[in-house]
């Protein structure tokens, strides 16, 4: 910024701070927040074309209104996300937040990958006893192998599982 501009912040800065700071310690009552909002009317003061401005009182005061409503819209969207969260809670319902949607993207992808390293019969006896749900004896059956044979490849299938998607961790 050039030393010019600089000046000219500073003369604006001694000039409406401490109105801005009344401005804005009125409506949100808290000191630390109201230095905030200051600071962020002359950090767009010292990003605004100042020569265009036809009256610098009124364009500070609508930065600082802009601001605050900018604060209510903000804080509105935060109400309503706590307010569904406390709903989904009361509900028993799991909310889906973006980071536990990727972890469980990458661990479906994890177990993906541990079901593609296992043996074709293992992985499919596997597959039709978790996921198709269809119970040892009909597996057996469809396949020419015993039950235990069965409970066998599904033992295997579970360890390769847990020591895979462990390791990948």
């Amino acid at each position: 910024m050039p030393a010019e501009a600089q000046t000219e912040l500073a003369d604006l800065s001694r000039r409406f701070r401490p109105g801005l700071m009344a401005f804005f310690l009125r409506r949100v009552g808290n000191r630390a927040e109201a230095e905030d909002f200051t600071q962020e009317v002359f950090m767009r003061l010292a990003t605004a074309d100042q020569g265009s401005m036809r009256s610098v009182e009124s364009y500070v005061f609508r930065i600082a209104s802009n601001i605050l409503a900018d604060r209510g819209r903000r804080e509105k969207v935060r109400a309503n996300y706590r307010e569904s969260i406390w709903a989904n809670d009361a509900a028993g319902i799991d909310v889906l937040d973006p980071g536990r949607v990727a972890e469980a993207r990458a661990e479906l992808s994890a177990v993906a990958e541990a079901l593609k390293s296992l043996p074709e019969r293992t992985r499919t006896i596997f597959i039709l006893y978790r996921l198709e749900n269809l119970d040892k004896r009909s597996i057996a059956e469809a396949l020419g192998v015993s039950v235990s044979a069965v409970d066998k490849h599904l033992m295997r299938a579970h360890a390769h599982l847990v020591l895979t998607i462990r390791s990948a961790q």
